[in-house]
């Protein structure tokens, strides 16, 4: 076998030797050619050698090993050490929320010499038998926490710069030359962080600052204050239709740029209060009816918004000029874009606002102070609205966000399969009462949702199934303005009485719109209470947290007739589960 082996070879040579020069240029590509193609055959499923991830070689291993022998070799650190001088700062790594993904990290070592363009492909894989080549763990972590943790650590070790600046003092212009500070290096920090875990490193991380020096010299602070003194008892005049701002020596040198000029953030800063202070959006005309007369009438109002970009540039030109000449102070126009509102004063008598078209009403007796208050807010907010002819009114676009940055309070609300407390409780009744008002005047409900159980607020006076529950954005109410004109809206809150009530005022068409008695079916007990142990709660206090409804389904026919034609109908159907009482009993410790 072995004299047959070497035979071969000496054939090979022979045939090698025996065969013309010119041909081995042609034989020795297509013998690399075959040799190379072996080796891509061979790791056709495999990674290519000299592969390192997180130090440890997967070269010559399949996707699955790879990903068995990293999971079992590579182990982030517990914590996440960060050393800043003296201080140390240690955060744990759960807390970040570390996750390596072992086959992503698998996949990108398997593709490493397989992406690019083919010449470069070909020549990392010739290079792999005697290079090596060492990448990271894939690893994701919460971004919003590590910022936030080195925002914390930022504050303990930087040291805020004191910019120069020109103050007025006792009448005297003071200038302060400024202080160097230090801010922490947070993008090396993360960047650091992210790479030790990448590569399961566990030394500790020295934290950088960044040097920041605003001081400014001797002759630049003489300048800055030559220049201050020369707006001593200037002011300029920002003037608009609503509002005068004056901006006097003080505010103006806040602006000062101890280089040269003025610094356009600050003016820009200041020029974003004023916009706040002025823009408006358009109104269209308001009007408050009384026993089928108009008692008050607000006209329309253009839209504002300020043209800031404008505005900062024309201060800055203002300033330069104040500084140069003699005056002492100069006025400018606050350049505004006007929008006009989509009816204007002019229209109102064309609106067909003639009479009373629907109304609605509610009780809501028994409401905490929190609801009766939200339900106030929340009405006020349809005063004076008109819906023009052809349009779908929702009642979430009016209404707008409802949150205690909006002006809610804390109510009852239901959320989840739960009463539980949330912003803006009670606003329910204010949709309910305003869908009541709608059928009463005849419109079309093009969206109306019941609630998920019985309450007792939409039931005082008032068969069950006339309710509507709103919850953006995903529970509108939505009404249909078919009528031949605008319709204006008028809530009346009244918290003595604890009632609301919605008119609709229009023109009528001669339509009527009839309901049938709600039907009540298929009725069903609640379940029993529920009581659930609170350690919070001292032990024997009783706290009930949801109260017991019956079950049922509710059905009633709306119909809208006009000169004795059927024009709508529509069948509302509700279908209320039973709801359990559920208490909180104490088991904790007596005080």
């Amino acid at each position: 076998m072995v004299k047959k082996k070497i035979y071969q070879i000496k054939n090979l040579k022979m045939l090698w030797f025996s065969t013309p020069k010119w041909a081995h240029w042609f034989l020795l590509p297509i013998f690399i050619f075959l040799i190379f193609s072996a080796y891509n055959f061979f790791f056709w499923n495999k990674i290519f050698p000299g592969i390192y991830v997180a130090g440890v070689s997967i070269g010559g291993k399949t996707l699955k090993e790879a990903e068995t022998i990293l999971s079992q070799a590579t182990l982030p650190p517990k914590e996440i050490s960060l050393t800043y001088q003296d201080q140390v700062f240690n955060i744990p790594t759960q807390d970040l929320g570390v996750v390596t993904d072992y086959q992503e990290s698998v996949e990108g070592a398997y593709n490493f010499d397989r992406q690019g363009n083919l010449i470069s492909s070909l020549y990392q894989r010739a290079l792999a038998p005697v290079r090596k080549v060492y990448l990271g763990l894939v690893i994701n972590l919460d971004e919003e926490f590590l910022d936030n943790t080195l925002g914390v650590i930022a504050e303990e070790i930087s040291q805020d710069p004191v910019y120069p600046s020109a103050k007025l003092v006792q009448g005297e212009v003071m200038v302060d030359r400024g202080t160097p500070g230090s801010i922490l290096d947070s993008k090396a920090a993360k960047d650091t962080i992210k790479e030790n875990l990448s590569f399961s490193k566990k030394e500790t991380i020295y934290l950088t600052v960044k040097n920041i020096d605003p001081t400014i010299n001797e002759a630049e602070a003489e300048n800055l204050k030559t220049r201050a003194e020369s707006l001593l008892g200037k002011k300029l005049i920002l003037t608009s239709p609503q509002e005068v701002f004056e901006w006097k020596e003080v505010k103006i040198f806040e602006t000062l740029d101890p280089l040269g000029g003025y610094k356009k953030e600050a003016i820009a800063s200041e020029v974003s209060k004023i916009a706040s202070s002025l823009n408006r959006e358009p109104q269209n005309p308001t009007f408050i009816f009384e026993e089928g007369r108009v008692k008050e009438f607000a006209p329309a109002e253009d839209g504002l918004k300020v043209r800031q970009e404008k505005l900062v540039e024309e201060i800055l030109e203002a300033l330069l000029n104040l500084e140069r000449q003699e005056e002492s102070e100069l006025t400018l126009e606050i350049p505004l874009e006007r929008t006009p509102p989509k009816i204007s004063t002019g229209d109102v008598n064309n609106l067909g606002i003639k009479e009373l078209i629907g109304k609605g009403s509610s009780n809501f007796r028994g409401s905490i102070a929190n609801r009766v208050y939200n339900i106030g807010h929340a009405s006020s907010k349809f005063k004076g609205i008109l819906i023009p002819p052809g349009q779908v009114f929702s009642f979430n676009e009016a209404l707008g966000d409802v949150s205690s940055l909006t002006g809610y309070k804390q109510a009852f609300v239901i959320k989840d399969g739960k009463t539980v407390l949330g912003d803006g409780g009670g606003v329910c009744q204010v949709s309910s009462t305003f869908f009541r008002a709608a059928l009463a005047a005849g419109l079309p409900i093009v969206e109306r949702r019941a609630h998920s159980y019985r309450v007792s607020y939409y039931e005082q006076g008032y068969p069950p199934g006339l309710d509507a529950t709103v919850y953006a954005p995903t529970t509108d109410l939505k009404v249909l303005n078919d009528t031949p004109g605008h319709i204006l809206i008028q809530p009346i809150f009244d918290p003595k009485a604890m009632t609301l009530n919605f008119e609709f005022y229009g023109t009528s068409d001669g339509r009527v719109a009839k309901t049938t008695k709600p039907v009540v079916t298929g009725v069903t007990p609640p379940p029993e209470d529920l009581y659930v142990d609170d350690p919070t709660l001292p032990a024997g206090q009783i706290k009930q947290i949801d109260f017991k409804a019956w079950g049922a389904k509710v059905t009633f026919d709306y119909t809208v007739e006009r000169g004795g034609e059927v024009i709508y109908e529509k069948t509302f159907l509700s279908n209320f589960r039973p709801w359990q009482a559920v208490f909180l009993r104490g088991v904790g410790p007596t005080p």
